[in-house]
């Protein structure tokens, strides 16, 4: 069933193609992965910051640049989420309303 498309009811009676679907899954779980991964830099970047050591505080900047970088990784995600989904809308939108039929496969989460 790989590549096949295919229509995800949502909660408010919307259909939402699978292939959009499974790309704001897809894109969720990379913000994710990043949010995770930030965790455990704040974490060190405490540990360092609380340490007082010298070469510590040193590798707090290497990690501060890395955050700040996996910041703008999640806001760039989040941006193309925003953008893909006002497509996948405008799309479906145009698609009622031209009063043909779809031929998509229901299937459920």
């Amino acid at each position: 069933m790989e590549g096949d498309t295919f229509s995800v009811l949502g909660n408010n009676g919307t259909q939402i193609d699978g292939k959009v679907f499974q790309t704001f899954q897809k894109s969720f779980v990379q913000v994710q992965n990043i949010l995770d991964q930030n965790r455990l830099l704040i974490n060190e970047i405490n540990q360092n910051h609380e340490s007082k050591i010298p070469d510590n505080l040193s590798r707090n900047v290497g990690l501060i640049r890395e955050l700040n970088n996996n910041i703008r990784r999640v806001v760039d995600l989040y941006a193309d989420l925003s953008c893909s989904f006002t497509k996948s809308v405008d799309a479906s939108s145009e698609g009622d309303s031209s009063g043909k039929a779809t031929h998509k496969r229901s299937k459920p989460l």
